[in-house]
Formats: structure tokens, sequence, C-alpha cells
């Protein structure tokens, strides 16, 4: 019979996920994972293969706990603009909060770090956002069959400004603490929902 394990594997886990969000990938070695875990290298290489693996490991175990906010944020019942705004807000305020802004997104973090010569990262990065994009195209398109959007903005440009905002709310917060920097592109862009259709032509002319 082989030697049960000593530790718990979904511990471990997030443990590991929380070192690596702290310190990205290339800054955390396997001893720093065999200290931080507290877990022999050895068993650390067979429960989880090599550090690569268990990052990309992490990495999904981050998505598979942040979409379920985001899905409960933008598919509640009733206005839908809301929800949009208080998300965008929500995150041009974690952008520059002193508890969240040095980690930042493990995904954002991922995607400058990795992404570039990693294609395994690179295609969780992909679909992390093709996941938050989706979502908000989904809620303005409601936004749009419930009168809240004016008929002649297109969902899915909106969509993907807005998602491209808040990948930018988290680089930039990454290295600047300034709010109103945040806050003034955040609302800036939050104002192109408000904006009235566009009047057709006049009466008798083209």
């Amino acid at each position: 019979m082989g030697r049960t394990k000593e530790f718990d594997p979904d511990a471990a886990l997030q443990s590991a996920l929380e070192l690596f969000w702290r310190r990205g990938y290339e800054a955390t070695s396997m001893a720093d994972l065999v200290e931080h875990l507290g877990i022999g290298k050895a068993s650390l290489y067979a429960t989880f293969g090599s550090k690569h693996e268990l990052y990309l490991r992490a990495l999904d175990r981050y998505g598979q706990a942040q979409n379920p906010v985001l899905v409960r944020e933008l598919s509640a019942p009733g206005p839908v603009l809301p929800a949009v705004r208080g998300l965008v807000r929500r995150f041009a305020a974690e952008a520059t909060a002193a508890a969240t802004r040095e980690q930042g997104c493990l995904v954002t973090n991922t995607a400058v770090e990795l992404a570039p010569h990693d294609q395994e990262a690179a295609r969780r990065v992909e679909h992390s956002w093709d996941t938050i994009e989706t979502l908000l195209h989904s809620a303005l398109v409601r936004a749009q069959a419930q009168g809240e959007l004016a008929s002649d903005r297109d969902p899915l440009t909106l969509a993907r400004m807005l998602f491209v905002l808040l990948q930018g709310l988290r680089v930039v917060g990454k290295a600047s603490a300034d709010p109103a920097r945040a806050r003034d592109a955040a609302e800036q862009a939050l104002a192109l929902l408000d904006r009235e259709p566009c009047p057709g032509p006049a009466p008798g002319h083209p």
C-alpha cells in the first residue's frame, strides 16, 4: 500500500497560489515553495510536477475563484448599468488601494510576465480575458434590451473598451498609487454609456 500523503494538496495549492501572486513566477524558486508550503521537494514534485505545472494549476484555481464574482455582479436581475458602473469603479479603487495594488491581479501579472513567451500561460490568460469580455458584452446587450443603453451603441465594442480599461487599471495601479488617475479614466469611460443616441438627419435632408 502506498504511503498516504502527509499534507493537504488543496491547501498546498492555495498556499502556492498566494506565494506566486505575491512574488511572481520567476522570483519564486522551488526552494521558496518547499519552505513556504512546508512540503518536501519529492512530495511537491510527485503531487504537482514542475514549478511551471504548479503555477498553471494555481492560475486555474485563481480564475475559478474570481469568475463567479464577476458572474454574480453582471448577471443579477434588474437594471444592468449600475452593476457595470459598480464593477468598473471597484476595479479603479482596488487598482490604487494599498491593500491590493502591490499584488494586483494574478492573470494580469501573468500576461505581463509570462504570456509573451509561454503558450500555456498565454492560453489561460486569453481564456480569462475572453470570459470577462463575454460577461461585459452579455450585460450590455441586456442593458440595451431593457432600454438602459442607447440603441445606437454597440455592446461588443463597448464591452471591449471596458475590458481593456479594466486591465489597464490593473497594470497602472501596480506602479501608481494616484487614485485620481484611475478614477478619472474610469469615469470618462463610463460616460460613454450615458450618451444619447446620435440624432438622425433632419426631415428632407439626406
